[in-house]
């Protein structure tokens, strides 16, 4: 039970997580800030406690005599803050510049001096540049017109109180910023892989199930897809054992109707039951054929398209068939070629076979590859450039069964760009002639 719940890891779960790490991360930066700046960090004068010190000395001296004061500002020097006591201001030799320092309300310095008391703050930054006398200095003046300084051996008072302010939200965005960022990447490595393998099965129906990793919903969501993806392999594997099964068991009754055949006197209905046989016997063939390549895959390598194109090219010369080409000399792809040259040769086929001067065109946008296959021939009605698709489908007027074929080509050529994560799609040329278009992803 307690490894269960160690194991759960929702998306809530994260989130909490992210924000405790920033504010952590948050912390962490301004400890490092106050280390690395040392007294530049520290708050202003009013906020460092100095000044309930200055009041209680000041106090202390001023109830004294006045020819005891110097001995009274001696002892109550030490290393913390120096303290000096004149009589007149001017005996300091302070530069001008200092701005008055007011006590908070309810504060020891309220009690023991009031809120009229004249207190001036001095920064290094009014002596001039490499003094030695450059240092923070507290002046304050006593009940009978003399004076007191308190100097700390160090630039003690730090930074104002917007400075400080601006800096502990920079460093607050700053870690915010870089926790959410490196959470964010770990989010969403799991969410990458997911929609990866959803676009690999989408090419690949055959593609291996998700590894699941990631929050709890996530994983829900790839348990879902993985038992989606085992459904639609399970249903593709029976729908083609299946098919295959009845178009292999079709053979032996058209075996005997051809036998029975050859015993009829009548040899006019004799030749037309023949040809109806043996084009029966052609569709079953070419189905059989198509069913066997959908249960034995062609695995995918890197190739050259260019070059692979080149070689139809020059088998269709060899045969007296001139063919155009357009394109890069070489693109590499990562595919089934052989599954690409059925197509390419499918098409060009039909091309040869239904129109004229048959044409290849290949370009590349960096996203996806396109392979045009033209010609000029009387192309297809629009209401049937979709219908040409379906399997054994075939057209009654340019492309009828006279000329050959049983209607599987087009469908087997885009089932095989579709396997790719592709696309073949057909439409008539403006100036007459067909376009059939080969779209494959990078």
């Amino acid at each position: 039970m307690i490894r269960r719940f160690l194991q759960r890891d929702p998306l809530s779960r994260r989130i909490a997580l992210t924000i405790v790490a920033a504010m952590l991360a948050s912390l962490a930066l301004n400890a490092l800030f106050v280390q690395l700046a040392g007294i530049w960090a520290q708050p202003p004068i009013e906020r460092t406690g100095l000044l309930d010190q200055i009041a209680v000395t000041t106090r202390v001296i001023e109830a004294a005599p006045v020819e005891l004061r110097p001995q009274l500002a001696q002892a109550a020097t030490n290393p913390v803050v120096s303290v000096l006591w004149k009589a007149r201001r001017d005996d300091f030799g302070l530069p001008p510049g200092g701005h008055p320092v007011k006590a908070e309300r309810g504060t020891i310095w309220q009690e023991l001096l009031g809120e009229d008391r004249v207190v001036e703050a001095f920064s290094p930054a009014l002596w001039p540049s490499g003094s030695p006398d450059g240092h923070y200095v507290a002046l304050v003046q006593l009940t009978d017109g003399s004076w007191l300084t308190f100097t700390p051996p160090g630039r003690s008072w730090g930074l104002p109180a917007r400075t400080r302010i601006a800096i502990i939200i920079a460093l607050g965005l700053i870690a915010t910023v870089l926790v959410a960022w490196l959470a964010t990447r770990q989010l969403a490595k799991p969410l990458q892989r997911f929609a990866s393998a959803a676009r690999r099965f989408g090419g690949d129906l055959r593609a291996p199930p998700i590894k699941i990793q990631g929050p709890d919903e996530i994983r829900q969501a790839i348990i879902a897809f993985n038992t989606m993806q085992a459904q639609i392999q399970h249903y593709i594997s029976e729908r083609t054992h299946m098919l295959a099964s009845i178009s292999h068991d079709l053979r032996a009754p058209l075996t005997r109707m051809r036998l029975r055949s050859e015993f009829m006197e009548d040899f006019d209905h004799q030749g037309k039951l023949i040809r109806d046989i043996e084009e029966m016997q052609s569709m079953i063939n070419a189905a059989l054929a198509f069913f066997r390549e959908d249960t034995q895959p062609e695995q995918a390598t890197a190739f050259d398209l260019s070059e692979l194109l080149q070689t139809i090219i020059d088998d269709y010369r060899d045969q007296n068939i001139a063919i155009d080409f357009s394109g890069p000399a070489h693109l590499v792809y990562e595919g089934r070629p052989l599954g690409i040259k059925r197509v390419i040769v499918n098409l060009l086929e039909n091309a040869e076979k239904y129109a004229q001067h048959p044409a290849i065109a290949l370009s590349s946008d960096g996203y996806s590859i396109c392979i045009d296959v033209t010609d000029k021939g009387p192309g297809i009605p629009e209401a049937s450039l979709q219908r040409v698709f379906d399997p054994f489908f075939r057209l009654e007027t340019s492309r009828n069964r006279e000329t050959g074929g049983v209607g599987l080509g087009l469908s087997s050529a885009r089932a095989i760009v579709r396997e790719q994560g592709g696309e073949l799609t057909l439409s008539n040329r403006s100036g007459g002639g067909l376009i059939a278009r080969v779209e494959l992803p990078l």
